[in-house]
């Protein structure tokens, strides 16, 4: 039996609710592998587990969806990894802590040449990059890909992954400073939430074509100005909901606004099987080991000071990736 320091949610509710404690980690049962990690990531998603918008499975739970370290013991039939192999993984629940146990289905080997903490500021954002990029809507030379959130942990991966990919590229964000670091990442074309109307910048940066695909991981407050800035047969692609849920609306809009398509995917979705998570994972690590993309990292923690963390993630004060160290 190992010991971890690890932030347990024992009631949900706000910042307060992350407790730093001690506890036990088994051995690890057949088909895991026990991590000793380094770093976690924080992503929204924490925040939504974390508030009880997303259910989860039980309470207490250790919060956390993404993380990097090293393996420190295989469970019975474990195979393809040894001891000391270094790896990192997104989606199992319980990253926030120094010591854990996880399915071995769902950690990817790193390269040397990507850092633990990059590894842990990645897997769940530059994943999701590249299912949106690639997968969801395949981005091609010519396309005009508004991003919302330009500026946050996944806007600053696929503004650069986009760009890359031959698109002109127009992000969202909610200050100059965001908009600074935006286009330092990829966008062709800022504009500030507070002072521009971005269905009328979009109108006007394209001549009226407007874009091929909306990203939007912000959800209420900009999913009806989304769908307006869609050319016809265009794609909205919904996958976060910072501002909340999006009230259910009239699909005949759809037809009205130019046969426009809507999708609400998720990471776990592309990554369910053990090869879609490879494939999407040797994706990623390719063009991050190429410095093809950057994985900017805004913000470092230290696991006890968790609850600020979120606190700074709810009130949008971070850019790019935070992590936690662990």
């Amino acid at each position: 039996m190992a010991m971890s320091r690890s932030v347990l949610v024992h009631a949900v509710g706000g910042p307060e609710v992350l407790r730093l404690e001690t506890v036990d980690v088994p051995p690890p049962g057949p088909g895991e592998l026990r991590l000793r990690q380094t770093f976690a990531g924080l992503n929204y998603i924490d925040v939504y587990y974390r508030t009880g918008v997303y259910k989860a499975p039980s309470l207490p739970f250790v919060a956390g969806q993404e993380g990097a370290g090293v393996v420190e013991a295989l469970g019975p039939g474990v195979q393809g990894f040894a001891v000391g192999d270094r790896v990192a993984y997104a989606g199992p629940m319980g990253a926030y802590a120094q010591t854990r146990v996880l399915p071995a289905d769902r950690a990817v080997k790193l390269p040397a040449e990507i850092p633990d903490d990059v590894a842990a500021a990645m897997m769940l954002k530059g994943m999701t990059a590249q299912y949106l990029l690639q997968q969801t809507f395949a981005v091609k030379p010519g396309d005009v890909v508004l991003f919302h959130a330009a500026a946050g942990g996944v806007g600053l991966i696929a503004c650069q992954w986009a760009k890359a990919l031959g698109a002109t590229v127009i992000g969202t964000v909610g200050s100059d400073a965001k908009a600074a670091l935006a286009r330092a990442h990829g966008c062709d074309h800022t504009i500030v939430y507070g002072r521009e109307n971005f269905v009328e910048r979009v109108h006007e940066i394209t001549g009226g074509k407007k874009a091929s695909v909306v990203y939007d991981g912000v959800g209420k407050d900009t999913f009806d100005g989304s769908l307006d800035c869609l050319r016809p047969r265009g794609m909205m692609v919904l996958f976060g909901q910072s501002s909340g849920k999006v009230p259910p609306f009239d699909l005949g809009l759809l037809a009205a606004k130019g046969s426009l398509f809507i999708t609400r995917p998720s990471l776990f979705a592309y990554t369910a099987s053990r090869a879609e998570l490879e494939a999407c994972a040797k994706s990623l690590i390719d063009v991050v080991a190429r410095k093809v993309v950057t994985i900017p990292i805004g913000a470092r923690y230290a696991l006890a000071d968790v609850a600020q963390a979120h606190r700074d993630l709810e009130a949008r004060q971070t850019t790019g990736a935070s992590v936690l160290a662990v």
